[in-house]
């Protein structure tokens, strides 16, 4: 049975919609004190919550904003006697979910509860999906970089101003997008993403605005374009740099209007969307060459935030390496492994061209294949594809000749004693020098048996 909570401070008002309620098998908590209401919310579960505006104590529009500060996972509907478009606009930007005018409509009622329940659902069931696949919207790192990142992220959160995400592909941009989302005034609707390099060109117009039946061959129905979906929402246009020009100039002109066009269409329809913004592209080199709109890319570029390659924020890495660790053990419910600081730093000095999502992909192999809980810097170079575990490599990761001689020696010397089972009297014979040479050269280098 679904749970609803009711904030009125008529009770009279409260009775009537508790009766309607349960006679479609809800169960109906109420109180007419709006600081109980709280105290409610704080310490129950509740899958919807009807909120009234003008009460004593506590209006409803502090309410929704103390739900939005202690992020409590409730859909809301505001019922009140004071409608008008500036409740109705505040209100929305609170976070609320609809808003019904008084004396309530049994009907209208209804339909608010029963869509605002589903859409909570959804909503857990997205969060469950995502934490079962081993998804996540945490951007991790101690950086400075990454610590500016989410500073400038939790300014420009609460905002409607247009973002520009630029970074490596793997960096994290998606991540950085619905962080934005999550933290502004629109968040209790869905983020609605376009990934512009996965649809063709000839039908990204329709992906975007939508069509009207019998727009072109093939649209047999009406369709509506992510623009609509995203009314009173984010809209999140990934890999921007790849849209058609022609695509370019319809989504700047929806932006300088606020209105869009379907294909096929005739009428103008307003629309209310945040636009965020990701390439991996430089787009002013883009401008040169004439693929993307100057236009376009100062409408988009007010806030612009730039994700650094793993390989210069390599602070960040044992943070990420303990993070996936325990989500990938997680996910296949293994024991909880650990990395030794001899892994850690070996993987610190990998190039990782594919940044964190590379990381995390190395990660889970090395969980899945070695079988065990402790990892050492030999199961690290063991699981490297050859391409990052040859001597090519050593010419990025060193900043000198010197250092490169001695990542050279170390890793000749670390392959020696795993060949010869880490018998010293044998591995210093294999390479033509004293014992207490061999374990100069171990102690330097700090290579020890893990």
């Amino acid at each position: 049975m679904k749970s609803i909570l009711l904030i009125d401070d008529e009770r009279e008002i409260c009775e009537s919609i508790k009766m309607i309620l349960e006679y479609e098998n809800y169960h109906v908590d109420y109180t007419t004190d709006s600081n109980e209401g709280i105290k409610k919310l704080n310490e129950n579960s509740y899958d919807a919550l009807l909120l009234d505006i003008q009460m004593p104590n506590t209006n409803g529009f502090e309410i929704l904003d103390w739900i939005q500060q202690n992020e409590i996972d409730i859909k809301t509907i505001i019922i009140s006697a004071h409608s008008s478009i500036e409740n109705a606009v505040k209100a929305t930007k609170l976070g609320a979910f609809d808003f019904l005018e008084k004396p309530i409509d049994r009907d209208k009622l209804l339909i608010s509860v029963r869509n605002a329940i589903s859409q909570n659902q959804l909503q857990k069931e997205n969060k469950k999906l995502k934490k079962d696949l081993g998804l996540s919207d945490t951007f991790i790192g101690k950086s400075q970089a990454v610590l500016k990142i989410l500073e400038t992220v939790s300014t420009v959160a609460k905002t409607d101003s247009r973002v520009l995400i630029t970074g490596e592909n793997g960096t994290g941009k998606e991540i950085i997008a619905r962080e934005i989302h999550r933290q502004s005034n629109r968040s209790h609707k869905e983020l609605v993403e376009v990934n512009c390099a996965a649809i063709p060109n000839d039908l990204i117009e329709s992906e975007l605005f939508g069509h009207e039946k019998g727009a072109f061959t093939g649209a047999i129905r009406q369709r509506i374009g992510k623009f609509e979906q995203a009314d009173g929402s984010t809209l999140f246009l990934d890999e921007i740099g790849d849209m058609s020009l022609n695509a370019q100039a319809k989504v700047l002109r929806a932006i300088e209007e606020g209105k869009i066009e379907r294909l096929g269409g005739s009428s103008k329809i307003s629309v209310d969307v945040r636009i965020i913004a990701a390439t991996n592209q430089d787009l002013r080199q883009a401008i040169k060459e004439g693929k993307f709109r100057e236009d376009l890319f100062h409408r988009i570029n007010v806030i612009p935030i730039f994700i650094p390659p793993l390989r210069e924020r390599k602070d960040d890495i044992p943070l990420l390496v303990e993070y996936f660790t325990k989500q990938i053990c997680e996910k296949y419910n293994f024991p909880l492994k650990e990395f030794t600081d001899n892994a850690i730093n070996s993987l610190k000095n990998m190039q990782w061209t594919g940044n964190v999502r590379e990381l995390k992909n190395l990660i889970e192999r090395i969980i899945i294949m070695i079988p065990k809980n402790v990892i050492s810097e030999k199961d690290v170079y063991d699981l490297i594809p050859k391409s990052s575990n040859d001597f090519d490599d050593l010419f990025n990761i060193s900043n000198s000749f010197q250092e490169f001689k001695e990542k050279a020696e170390k890793m000749f010397i670390l392959k020696q004693l795993e060949a010869n089972n880490w018998n010293i009297s044998k591995t210093a014979e294999a390479l033509e020098i004293q014992r207490s040479h061999l374990y100069g050269k171990m102690k330097k280098y700090n290579i020890i048996k893990e």
